[in-house]
């Protein structure tokens, strides 16, 4: 077994480093998420973290840790009586992203549940776990029903495996431990809540700091037992401390001047529901005990505002998380004052440390109002002169505008790839998915998860004389069982080319697309989508984001998109052909849902007309579901964007008849070639 880097080596990290401290001192807090850039000591921490915490008492033979002071009565491997135990050292237990729901909660037997009436269970993750750690790395990018599974088990400390009537219960309560990149894509707000405490961790920018991570990995490489020895002393002291707060924690009183102050935190900082209240006050009762006091303190309060606070923050996808400590302050010295309860350890040299700023980058978008705007055409519609930003006409190949702000978001309909798929579990596309409504059964393709009872009967039921059926049980064989087949819903790629030339640079009019494009992708983030953006202006036409789980990452692009130049439509569409064929061979599975968001205007590159003519057709032969969204203006429209669709084989829809609450407001599947699949 490899030697782990150890705990107390990791340099810097304090965040990081304290809200896994008192997690191990206090599982109730509820977890940690850890958020940070690659690179940063997220999993060093997290798997060092395991060899300090205490040794577990467990009933020799159970394979789900029962403690022998107080056996679980359900426990599967039970009864058990109570009595000594044998010991050993706390489990570090990872959840791969790949994994399963079988992996997860375990396996059922059921050949055997339905033919001898007997729970033969397999343990899966959540059973190894049990009085442990849980770590999953990178939790952002797991499917959204293990992540379901994987909450609800922290929160009821039980799980439960249930396949046709035949159910299995046992204990599974752990230290739950997520991390992510937050490029890769957010965590659904609702399942934020679930983790007690966030962390946000970056890589420090001080040279003396960076040389020390750098001298101590290479060490740790040359050598790992021997940097471990001389690093044991520190591992110890911190796994002793870890003991005694462990004990003194039933001692620590929250007074109620402690529990006015965290209550109007949470109220003041407008978080959702209660959770926050009961998580702060179990933080800063666990830092009370790491601290050796039996009393909470302000400076506990403040902490543990600090640390579970910004995640529960958020009121749309794109805000980011973060913690006005100016305001926190104020609040904490008010209820201070009017509780009696002295605040004035937790205001002592913490004012300026660290400065966080809520409004940073990924935070909300500020609307700008407006509509598109009217502005000269020409009577072709394909080969008039440019607008500026102040919607009069300028010289072809004119500069590029500054970005302009995207007007306030709102509810788009549901445009859906048409057929069914079998891509990644998702909101947007129908698919057959491991879960749903059940449309029919087959024969299983490997281990059984979703038993057809009403079919495996039937496949049995010819075969019971020849059997030698003498009882009143079934006798039912392997080639008797049938799988479930499913439908749901898939997340798809939902990839935007988006017109920044000059015909679009009309101030109003572009902060009514960024509008809408940034609608687009609330709704994808909604669905589970993955997002890429393609922009086309001047001379051609460029990746800005590549296909990425990262909505929020395409949110600032947009936002800061310059228009300006011609309009190479031909180059775009290219583009975007060349980025779906790359994802097509990563990823076979995720069918693609093209946005083109452009009035149809094609005036750059050679032949402009034509080559955007036949680069469109090129996604109709492809079978690529599309989408126009007309961007045209003004009292005359020449209904070139719907041209375009129509080449595409695809629909044009109008800003207007994009938003969901419009007079058009039906759900409407987006037509492409095989617009007759569904």
């Amino acid at each position: 077994m490899s030697t782990p880097f150890p705990f107390t080596a990791v340099v810097g990290q304090d965040d990081l480093r304290l809200a896994l401290l008192l997690n191990a001192v206090s599982p109730a807090v509820g977890g940690v998420l850890v958020r940070g850039e690659k690179g940063t000591a997220k999993s060093t921490a997290v798997r060092a973290l395991s060899a300090l915490l205490p040794e577990v008492a467990v009933v020799p033979g159970c394979r789900f840790s029962c403690d022998p002071a107080a056996p679980d009565p359900a426990c599967p491997d039970g009864p058990h009586e109570p009595g000594a135990g044998a010991h050993r050292p706390a489990r570090m237990v990872e959840l791969p992203v790949g994994a399963s729901e079988d992996r997860l909660v375990g396996a059922l037997d059921i050949e055997r549940a339905l033919a001898e009436g007997v729970k033969a269970f397999e343990p899966g993750l959540l059973a190894a776990a049990h009085r442990g750690i849980l770590y999953v790395d990178e939790v952002n990018l797991l499917h959204d029903h293990l992540v379901d599974l994987l909450l609800d088990a922290a929160a009821m400390g039980a799980s439960y495996v249930e396949r046709e009537g035949v159910s299995v219960r046992h204990a599974a309560r752990f230290l739950l431990v997520g991390t992510m990149n937050p490029e890769e894509g957010e965590l659904r707000p609702q399942l934020l809540d679930r983790f007690g405490l966030t962390v946000e961790v970056a890589a420090s920018r001080e040279p003396d700091q960076r040389v020390e991570v750098v001298r101590r990995r290479l060490a740790y490489d040359a050598d790992p037992a021997g940097f471990a020895g001389r690093w044991a002393a520190e591992e110890t002291a911190v796994r002793a401390r870890i003991a005694a707060a462990r004990e003194l924690l039933p001692s620590v009183r929250l007074g109620d001047g402690a529990l006015r102050q965290i209550a109007a935190t949470c109220a003041a900082f407008e978080v959702d529901g209660m959770r926050a209240d009961i998580v702060m006050a179990r933080t800063a009762t666990a830092l009370a005990a790491w601290a050796g006091r039996t009393d909470v303190l302000a400076e506990d309060v403040r902490q543990a505002a600090l640390l579970a606070l910004p995640h529960r923050r958020r009121r749309n996808p794109f805000d980011a998380p973060g913690l006005d400590e100016d305001k926190l302050d104020e609040t904490l010295e008010e209820f201070a004052d009017s509780s009696g309860n002295d605040g004035n350890d937790g205001n002592d040299g913490n004012d300026g440390d660290e400065d966080p700023d809520p409004d940073g980058p990924g935070g909300g978008p500020e609307g700008g109002g407006g509509q598109p705007g009217a502005g000269p055409q020409g009577e072709d519609g394909r080969a008039r002169p440019e607008e500026s930003a102040g919607g009069e006409p300028a010289p072809a190949g004119a500069g590029e505008q500054s970005a302009v702000r995207a007007a306030e978001p709102f509810r788009t309909k549901v445009l859906s790839v048409p057929g069914i798929g079998e891509g990644a579990a998702g909101r947007r596309s129908r698919a057959r998915t491991e879960h749903g409504r059940t449309t029919g059964a087959r024969r299983p393709q490997g281990a059984l998860t979703k038993l057809h009872l009403a079919a495996t009967v039937q496949a049995a039921a010819p075969h019971q004389r020849a059997r030698g059926r003498s009882g009143r049980g079934l006798v039912v064989r392997r080639d008797d069982l049938r799988q479930a087949t499913r439908e749901g819903r898939e997340g798809n790629l939902v990839l935007f080319v988006v017109d920044a030339s000059g015909s679009m640079a009309a101030r109003q009019r572009m902060s009514a697309v960024k509008g809408a494009v940034l609608s687009l992708l609330l709704d994808a983030y909604q669905r589970r989508d993955k997002v890429g953006l393609v922009t086309f202006r001047g001379a051609g036409a460029d990746v800005a984001l590549p296909p990425t789980s990262s909505v929020e990452a395409a949110a600032v692009r947009l936002e800061s998109l310059p228009t300006g130049g011609r309009t190479p439509l031909a180059a775009g569409l290219l583009k975007a052909h060349e980025v779906l064929r790359v994802e097509r061979l990563r990823d076979p599975a995720r069918r693609a849902l093209l946005v083109v968001v452009t009035d149809g205007r094609a005036t750059g590159g050679p032949e402009p007309v034509a080559n955007a003519g036949r680069a469109a057709r090129l996604f109709g032969a492809d079978g690529v579901a599309s989408v126009v969204v007309d961007c045209e203006s003004g009292p005359v429209r020449l209904g070139l964007a719907g041209q375009l669709a129509g080449e595409m084989g695809g629909t044009a829809v109008t800003l207007d008849e994009l938003r969901a609450d419009s007079i058009a407001g039906l759900v409407r599947d987006v037509q492409g070639s095989d617009r007759r699949a569904a």
